[in-house]
């Protein structure tokens, strides 16, 4: 976290007359959130680098977005565009996910150092909508929104085991060819079937539109996530918003769009073995949580616990063609992909569960409990899943920022040619006159 502000304050004196660097809130802890803005157009992109604590890579593109915007006058001056780039939405989370940060990159290391907050602790969420929103963090990416009122929005998230795949508020054509010919080009697998938009619309090939929130309980709306966000927020500006996920580790499956053999054998698989993963790990925190009760680090890691362990059943459930989840809905036609994309999520929530419990009892340099064994076998079992079940392999972290880079250009040059409610700067003497950018990728 450190060594991404000291990078941006560099690259910003390095170049006076284009960037600047602001701090625009703080942290929970204290900590400043910095904005890198660079160009002095009247229109306005904002990237939000960062917006999950164990999702790193945003930062890196925010930086090599600001070098590509300084080096290229298309990209400001010819679009009359400024690139505002919030390096971190979660600097304290961020900070969190230090023990595996620094490598080596291997699925066991992250597992055992991830750090993922509660759901109502992560700031792009708005359970409560805009009017209520506590987070310091939520705030000042809400205020940045009013204040900029962006023609395009890029939230830099990633995926940690799967494949590469864009969300969007707003239909841009032509991205879904971009996104194939830059993901063939790095060796990024597409995800044609995200579990997380497993029933939105498809705009094309790893391209899903974001569908407008609803109320629902916290369980529907964390598995369906239809809660209101800071991604649909500046709609009311005309901002077109993209969520850009870039994958650590790509399975080539996620690419598979073939229809699948035996879909619902599949499906029962999957489910039974996260129905059998969540009841290892309940009995695990139920041994875990009296030796811990009122200390308040360890909060910070049961919350996210609580939460995956309390959404795990209702996915199994609504996975499962034998069992009614009460919502009344069918599953989807699935392809392939699709089943790869459940088999994966379901992996996922047990081992983030798993390594969040892990942390919690070798942090306290004791284990009263005599859990560890269990959450060790937890955690060695779902890796050598990934690893050799799903063929699991690491993207370099280079691939993974010129992925996602390449991506917020495409989507900066679609969105570009959309009529937009004009944008505006929280600096005097910026322009807002409207201009069609002329870059393209």
């Amino acid at each position: 976290m450190d060594e991404l502000g000291a990078r941006a304050a560099a690259f910003a004196a390095r170049h006076p007359r284009h960037a600047r660097l602001r701090q625009v809130g703080t942290s929970r802890a204290g900590t400043p959130l910095l904005l890198l803005s660079v160009g002095h157009g009247g229109r306005h992109v904002l990237v939000v680098a960062g917006p999950h604590a164990n999702e790193p890579v945003g930062g890196a593109t925010a930086l090599r977005l600001a070098e590509r915007a300084a080096a290229d006058p298309r990209l400001t001056e010819g679009a009359d565009a400024t690139w505002n780039l919030l390096l971190c939405a979660d600097p304290d989370g961020l900070r969190r996910n230090e023990g595996w940060l620094s490598g080596p990159y291997t699925l066991g290391r992250y597992a055992r150092n991830f750090f993922r907050p509660g759901f109502l602790e992560q700031p792009e969420w708005l359970p409560d909508g805009p009017d209520r929103a506590t987070l310091p963090e939520t705030r000042t990416l809400l205020d940045l929104q009013d204040e900029l009122r962006p023609f395009l929005q890029c939230s830099l998230h990633g995926v940690d085991v799967g494949g590469g795949f864009v969300e969007l508020t707003h239909d841009l054509p032509g991205i879904a060819q971009r996104i194939a010919h830059t993901a063939a080009r790095l060796g990024i697998p597409r995800e044609l079937g995200a579990y997380d938009t497993l029933y939105w619309p498809d705009l094309g090939p790893a391209v899903y539109r974001i569908p407008p929130p609803r109320r629902g309980d916290l369980t529907a709306a964390i598995t369906e996530a239809a809660v209101d966000s800071t991604w649909c927020h500046p709609g009311r500006y005309g901002t077109v918003t993209a969520v850009v996920e870039a994958p650590m580790w790509g399975v080539a499956a996620v690419a598979d769009g073939t229809p699948p053999a035996d879909r619902d054998g599949v499906l029962r698989a999957v489910s039974r073995a996260l129905r059998h993963d969540t009841r290892r790990l309940q009995r695990v925190l139920a041994r875990v949580r009296p030796h811990f009760a009122g200390v308040p680090e360890a909060a910070h890691l049961l919350a996210p616990v609580d939460d995956y362990l309390l959404v795990c059943p209702r996915l199994a459930d609504a996975w499962d063609p034998d069992t009614e989840d009460g919502s009344g809905r069918s599953l989807p036609q699935m392809s392939t992909a699709h089943l790869v994309a459940l088999r994966l999520a379901g992996r996922r929530l047990a081992l983030r569960t798993a390594g969040l419990l892990h942390q919690l009892v070798t942090r306290a340099g004791s284990d009263p409990a005599g859990v560890l064994p269990e959450l060790d076998r937890l955690v060695d079992e779902g890796c050598a899943d990934y690893r050799d079940g799903c063929a699991a392999r690491w993207i370099p972290i280079a691939r993974q920022v010129e992925y996602q880079t390449r991506v917020v250009l495409a989507a900066f040059a679609l969105a570009g040619r959309r009529p937009t409610a004009g944008s505006r700067s929280g600096e005097p003497g910026w322009g807002s006159e409207a201009a069609v950018p002329m870059h393209r990728e």
